[in-house]
């Protein structure tokens, strides 16, 4: 198993809402403890972009990410949770990136895993292969929520790199609605060019920023059979 990066991004968040915030990320080596160390009021959270420094989408070098901030023996109890699902992400698919971020997980799928052809927002046939093995985890962790955020390289205008990026984002929610997974877990979001994983100058680094990443989150449920200890 990979030694994932962990960050703890303190600050009070609202269930189901995106932010793009300016809090300090600071590693911590145990992801369970850690989501007994930061606090909020109830929900999961879908955090803001983290680079160097956390901040706007346009400095995160890392990408979209989430942040948790239940704390206490719930958070404790949510943070192994997303441990193991996030462990079982990385057996089924191990080119893919995975994070642990606060209290939820980040997921990055590159040219590896989920990549676009050049101006094209459709799967390719590799890339609904992938998906396919997230399938079941997905179905297994039914407690979590999903954001998809889509990505592409620099070519084109930043209007229309936004518009294509939402529709690569939109294919990923309906390829994993039609495998099962209900689409009400599923929020999707266009980063258009921001955040880019390689250099634009390139082919080889184009196509690597045309990319999904993943923010997972827990729902409802899994907060509420966090504080009952189910």
């Amino acid at each position: 198993m990979k030694n994932y990066k962990n960050y703890i991004m303190i600050g009070a968040l609202t269930v189901g809402t995106f932010l793009n915030t300016s809090c300090d990320a600071v590693k911590n080596s145990n992801n369970t403890q850690k989501g007994a160390v930061i606090g909020a009021a109830g929900g999961a959270v879908i955090g803001g972009v983290i680079g160097n420094n956390v901040g706007s989408k346009d400095n995160g070098a890392l990408g979209a990410i989430l942040g948790g901030v239940i704390g206490g023996a719930t958070g404790a109890a949510i943070g192994n949770r997303m441990d193991k699902q996030a462990q079982e992400i990385e057996e089924v698919l191990p080119s893919a990136e995975v994070e642990r971020v606060g209290e939820g997980i980040k997921l990055t799928l590159g040219e590896d895993s989920v990549r676009f052809d050049f101006n094209k927002s459709s799967l390719t046939s590799a890339a609904k292969t992938n998906l396919d093995k997230l399938v079941p985890v997905f179905e297994d962790y039914a407690d979590t929520n999903i954001v998809v955020y889509g990505y592409t390289d620099s070519k084109g205008s930043d209007d229309y790199n936004l518009k294509l990026s939402e529709q690569r984002a939109a294919s990923v929610k309906s390829y994993l609605a039609s495998k099962g997974i209900s689409s009400a877990r599923i929020e999707t979001m266009g980063m258009g060019e921001a955040d880019p994983i390689a250099t634009n100058d390139t082919d080889a680094g184009r196509s690597q920023n045309r990319r999904v990443e993943f923010a997972i989150v827990a729902n409802q449920q899994m907060v509420n059979d966090a504080q009952t200890g189910n």
